[in-house]
């Protein structure tokens, strides 16, 4: 599970280059990866990152505690008929699920147990609207497919162990070695910031020299004007 880590001092504002290398989103431009298929709609939050584990102020370490209840029995050991739990499946980064992932709370925390955990993209019939935004804003991929073509995934993941999936967010395609093409959509706004990592403090540190104009500018008007 990869570690993150945040953090932002005042003179990262004052250094736009540094501050990026500190906090910047991670990239999404083209990824292939081991599919893990979750054969279950209405996936909630609650259930990808139960509530108690809602406390720690950092973005890391949450990857431990995705799917608390579902991945492990009540004496803590692996639920051995969990999907993610499958030797097979033990090094996914494309999640394949069923309709309305990501349901229930708007809890961030939910999208930074996934990417900890080692998941690059999700691909769904559809995702609850403020889970999508938190993806697209923590450089997960979320995937919207019509129901045909999730159901064609799947069918393949099930046949063929081991099945990974190439995903090209410049071209917008998901294809794999066997000759499968699927076209997807993705608001220009939120794919221009996935393919340049950008989160909402990466727009502004784009801004950070006319920020740091306006401070300087403010600062010596004051001084003239105590």
């Amino acid at each position: 599970m990869r570690q993150k880590g945040m953090g932002q001092t005042q003179s990262t504002i004052n250094n736009p280059q540094s501050a990026t290398k500190k906090i910047a989103m991670r990239q999404f431009t083209q990824h292939t990866g081991l599919v893990a298929a979750m054969d279950r709609a209405n996936v909630d939050t609650d259930q990808i990152i139960p509530k108690q584990f809602l406390k720690r102020i950092e973005r890391s370490g949450f990857g431990q505690f995705l799917f608390f209840d579902w991945r492990l029995l009540d004496d803590g050991s692996p639920n051995p008929d969990f999907e993610l739990n499958q030797p097979a499946v033990s090094d996914a980064s494309v999640m394949l699920a069923r309709r309305n992932f990501g349901c229930g709370s708007s809890r961030e925390h939910a999208v930074w147990s996934l990417d900890d955990y080692g998941f690059r993209a999700l691909i769904a019939p559809s995702f609850a609207d403020i889970f999508y935004n938190n993806c697209c804003k923590n450089g997960v991929l979320p995937i919207q497919l019509d129901e045909s073509s999730v159901d064609e995934l799947f069918r393949r993941a099930a046949a063929n162990e081991g099945y990974r999936l190439s995903i090209d967010l410049k071209a917008r395609t998901v294809t794999d070695t066997q000759g499968l093409r699927f076209e997807f959509e993705i608001d220009e706004f939120r794919r221009h910031n996935l393919l340049n990592g950008l989160d909402d403090i990466g727009l502004t540190l784009e801004h950070a020299d006319k920020i740091d104009a306006f401070e300087q500018s403010r600062l010596a008007s004051t001084a003239r004007h105590p």
